[in-house]
């Protein structure tokens, strides 16, 4: 079975050309090696894939007669990621968090106002530096 495909069927990519495109980037390597994503898949391979910023390591077990449920993955493959790969995951999901809530849009009137008087601080320091070492006062 081709890299992409059996990817695609253990449900790692949600569709298989978002699997070929990862194998074209150089995300997703077996055995070591970087593949395209024509490459066979056999029992005992060990892919890498590089997605959203981790490094998942997997073991194939067995090839899936197509994409299988998200229930009965365990039956085709074994996941080996070491836990400080999965452990960066739960630091970028704390990086990603910050006071706006998700889905709120735009910032509003107000955080744009704040916003230009941190800007226009800055500037204003940078300002009076720059007037002491020209000697203005």
């Amino acid at each position: 079975m081709r890299v992409d495909k059996y990817l695609w069927c253990v449900r790692y990519f949600k569709t298989r050309s978002i699997a070929t495109n990862a194998c074209k980037k150089g995300h997703v390597r077996v055995n070591g090696d970087i593949v395209k994503p024509s490459r066979d898949v056999y029992p005992t391979d060990k892919i890498e894939v590089r997605k959203n910023q981790i490094n998942y390591i997997i073991e194939v077990l067995d090839l899936p007669p197509s994409r299988v449920g998200a229930k009965l993955i365990n039956i085709y493959l074994t996941d080996i990621t070491p836990k400080e790969n999965l452990e960066k995951l739960d630091l970028l999901k704390y990086s990603q968090d910050y006071y706006r809530k998700k889905g709120t849009g735009r910032p509003t009137k107000k955080d744009r106002r704040e916003l230009d008087d941190w800007f226009d601080i800055d500037n204003a320091e940078e300002n009076t530096e720059q007037n002491k070492e020209n000697g203005d006062n």
